[in-house]
């Protein structure tokens, strides 16, 4: 079976989700991301894995659910950091980040398996990627990818496509970067912690 990877940071004010501010304060951002990377954790846990782990950039909090394994983020880009989480662990691997709490545990079981499929992409409507999932992991796949740019996703899954893997794609979802992107994600999500929080900050600031 396979590992399930989450890659994040500690949701501490001032240095998550800052795209949501001024709309936001500081803190509700960090409150958001809190209840997404929480929704986010929830599915993992109800996903079939052979081990779950938290890889972190920051200190953990109450908002680890147990069952959730910690392991420190490494250093440098983003490129870097995914291609060091994928070494974490041999096998088969699947990493998602802690910015669409609309994932489903059916969703992440789907990215696990890899009994037709050499690679999972699962692409983002920004242009980048939320999941990335992988038979045989190999940093070279990621090392050098420009993040956070317009072409990531199509870069990253030319990599994938170029190294003569078999890949498969995941359906697209939006990442919540900005308050659009926000406000979409809830709507989308009624009952998560995320579509709760984001609403009642959105009644009381009317």
């Amino acid at each position: 079976m396979s590992t399930l990877l989450v890659i994040a940071k500690a949701p501490v004010a001032g240095r998550v989700k800052t795209r949501l501010t001024p709309h936001f304060t500081p803190d509700q951002a960090a409150e958001l991301a809190s209840a997404a990377l929480q929704d986010t954790l929830a599915a993992v846990l109800d996903t079939p894995a052979a081990r779950r782990v938290l890889v972190l950039d920051g200190r953990p909090g109450d908002w680890v659910p147990q069952g959730i394994e910690i392991v420190p983020q490494d250093t440098g880009g983003l490129d870097a950091r995914l291609a060091a989480a994928f070494s974490l662990f041999q096998g088969p691997a699947l990493v998602i980040g802690m910015d669409t709490p609309q994932v489903t545990p059916d969703l992440l079981a789907q990215g696990l398996d890899f009994g037709e499929t050499d690679a999972w992409f699962g692409p983002a409507d920004d242009g980048g990627f939320w999941a990335l999932g992988l038979a045989d992991p190999d940093p070279a796949l990621l090392l050098g990818v420009p993040m956070s740019v317009a072409h990531t996703g199509q870069e990253q899954r030319r990599r994938l496509t170029t190294s003569g893997r078999v890949v498969r794609d995941l359906p697209e979802l939006c990442d919540v970067d900005t308050p659009a992107d926000a406000a979409r994600v809830a709507a989308a999500t009624p009952g998560t912690r995320f579509a709760a929080l984001h609403d009642g900050l959105c009644a009381v600031a009317r």
